[in-house]
């Protein structure tokens, strides 16, 4: 593993937080068109119908690349990073707006520091908790709108809430990536992995679009722009992200690679600005300047 950041290096590592932050804008934009379940799944059925030509081995019955030996595994993987993180953030930006669940999402080392402590028994340092808290405390200016006076009576939009329950999914569903129980055929292979997870995904998220069809009067507006944006959010934030993130990290490290991934709010916020018209305020850049504060505090080493 190299640690020198070279060009192209720099280029996987700041590709995928673009194409995030996109995913986030082109989720608010057609919230008129598509419900927010059903996104998710169209997304990732699109992902799929991609991914087959590659990696089909895994739907197979038999073999080191078969899937279904390892149905328990792949079934929660699918449901936390397919089924729930992705439909959240959607939902979400219902009623939220991309810089803010962006923002909110940046925190999700902090979650991950808490889940490792509560589920998986993984200590947790001095450094470690006063990053946490300045990275909380840049959560709660975007969730006060930066009125800390009135933060006891602050009220949360809905996709306040969705975007933290996805951020708190999100960190254990790393977790379990970083124990390793399915085969190195499927695990060393980008694209069979994320098929693996896309199998049981879809069942889930399938599952989802249709409590949200039965309970909730979802339509679909079918348009040329709805298409296209179909199409970005199967090939950009799912697939090429997953691939050049994946390269980046294993050239550079993910304690190197995390701190790219905090660039998605001020993407979200360049591109919200040119194409939703909603303009940063200066709370969102504080906020910004706090919770990868509590980022860079946590990942700095103790001296010795």
């Amino acid at each position: 593993m190299n640690q020198r950041l070279s060009p192209g290096t720099t280029f996987l590592l700041v590709l995928p937080p673009l194409l995030w932050a996109g995913n986030a804008v082109v989720g608010r934009l057609v919230t008129g068109l598509v419900p927010p379940m059903t996104l998710n799944f169209l997304r990732w059925a699109l992902a799929f119908v991609i991914l087959l030509p590659v990696a089909h081995g895994v739907l197979r019955r038999t073999g080191p690349m078969s899937v279904w030996p390892h149905w328990r595994r792949f079934a929660l993987l699918g449901l936390l990073g397919v089924g729930c993180y992705n439909a959240l953030q959607y939902l979400a930006l219902k009623t939220s707006t991309p810089l803010n669940v962006t923002l909110v999402a940046a925190s999700s080392p902090v979650w991950m520091l808490a889940t490792g402590w509560l589920c998986f028994g993984q200590g947790v340092s001095r450094r470690q908790i006063a990053g946490a808290v300045l990275s909380i405390a840049g959560v709660l200016m975007v969730l006060s709108r930066g009125q800390w006076a009135l933060l006891a009576q602050v009220r949360l939009v809905p996709g306040d809430v969705y975007v933290l329950v996805a951020t708190v999914a999100w960190a254990f569903y790393s977790w379990l990536l970083t124990q390793p129980k399915e085969p190195a055929s499927i695990r060393n292979d980008w694209a069979a992995f994320l098929m693996a997870q896309i199998v049981f995904g879809l069942g889930w998220s399938g599952l989802f679009a249709g409590g949200e069809w039965a309970l909730t009067d979802a339509h679909i507006t079918w348009s040329w722009p709805l298409a296209a944006a179909l199409l970005y959010v199967a090939v950009g934030p799912a697939v090429i992200a997953y691939r050049c993130w994946g390269m980046g990290v294993q050239r550079v490290g993910p304690a190197m690679a995390g701190f790219f991934a905090n660039l998605t709010p001020l993407f979200a916020a360049l591109l919200s600005a040119a194409f939703l018209g909603e303009l940063p305020q200066l709370y969102h850049g504080l906020a910004f300047l706090l919770i990868v504060g509590g980022i860079v505090v946590s990942a700095r080493r103790q001296p010795a």
